[in-house]
């Protein structure tokens, strides 16, 4: 086990960014295709293709799921991972050509300090997002770096540095389940001011820091915190969870339902209006059926707690942009890991 959601058989990961403008794009692709839905509860979502996963759509399988900076131009980055998976002949066949589905979510961080000239007249240069997309998807593999990197490249949360971040776990049944997530939270994924992660009770081993909860909760740890105070600016966390069961979509949503759940769990506030939190979930379909509901629920469970964990993560591993008046990141802020 790696410890990413590439331990669920048949996905793989890659990461592409442009650090200058402070932005990436993260390339989640399913080799032989995977049952997928999503849940968003964030207030001003921005993707692609996402009805398509209800469950009452004609659709079923997907190919790869792209997480990506930039806002409304990072949705150009499904458009390049496309055209690989195209070249590759990956998707479903109509009238003799392989249609690849990449559904999509964004998030913003186009006020990070990064270098974002195609916002400028005249228009000089195209937004980097297909070439992102499709770089992310030519690398796409078992091993993917964490933190200050593909859609995590321009990420921050409320007071520190967000980032990418995963995990995974078995569950009881032996079911392999995954997180990928890129953080850009409203809120706070530590507790008041000090270095305590509210994902801490469910940390594996040492994986975020190996903090654990503090003894008693600081006089600050329920003060509100939120980027832009007193107005909150545009935020949004997007993540996908995945699982070797076989599900059904129906399935698959209410497994993005409970893994959306991980985020209130990890990050305070959560859902806000100007968010657009964003969980998709996918069944790879590499062991046997899932869909009972104590199994399901189990699923959902470890999911939900993957994602909390991969939050955190995120937010640890992540290091500072090289900007002025940048965001610290958790290691320099607070020295590193077990106290």
């Amino acid at each position: 086990m790696r410890n990413l959601i590439t331990d669920v058989p048949g996905v793989l990961v890659g990461n592409a960014q442009d650090m200058r403008a402070a932005t990436g794009a993260t390339v989640a692709i399913f080799e032989q295709g995977a049952i997928a839905s999503l849940s968003t509860l964030g207030g001003a979502p921005g993707d692609r293709m996402a009805t398509s996963l209800e469950p009452e759509m004609v659709g079923q399988a997907i190919d790869a799921v792209v997480l990506s900076g930039g806002s409304v131009y990072g949705l150009d980055a499904a458009g390049g991972a496309s055209a690989v998976l195209c070249q590759r002949g990956q998707g479903r066949t109509f009238g003799g050509l392989a249609i690849p589905v990449a559904v999509q979510a964004i998030l913003f961080d186009l006020i990070n300090g990064g270098e974002k000239d195609w916002m400028r007249e005249p228009v000089k240069h195209k937004p980097p997002y297909w070439d992102l997309g499709r770089d992310a998807a030519l690398v796409a593999a078992h091993e993917f770096a964490l933190g200050t990197a593909g859609a995590g490249v321009g990420a921050t949360t409320a007071g520190l540095k967000g980032g990418l971040g995963s995990t995974s776990a078995k569950t009881s049944q032996g079911f392999t389940v995954g997180a990928l997530v890129a953080v850009n939270a409203v809120g706070a994924a530590t507790i008041g001011s000090g270095p305590h992660f509210w994902a801490g009770a469910y940390e594996q081993g040492d994986e975020f820091g190996g903090l654990g909860w503090p003894a008693k909760l600081p006089d600050d740890a329920l003060k509100l915190r939120f980027k832009g105070q007193p107005l909150p600016v545009t935020a949004t966390t997007i993540a996908l969870v995945a699982t070797d069961a076989t599900l059904t979509k129906a399935e698959c949503k209410r497994l993005a339902i409970m893994a959306n759940d991980g985020l209130s769990k990890s990050l305070r506030p959560v859902h806000a209006p100007n968010d657009g939190d964003t969980v998709f979930a996918a069944a790879t379909g590499k062991a046997g059926r899932g869909g009972d509901p104590p199994i399901l629920t189990e699923l959902g469970t470890v999911a939900a707690d993957c994602l909390a964990r991969a939050v955190a993560r995120g937010v640890y591993e992540a290091t500072a942009l090289p900007f002025p008046g940048a965001v610290p990141d958790w290691k320099t802020k607070f020295g590193g890991g077990r106290r």
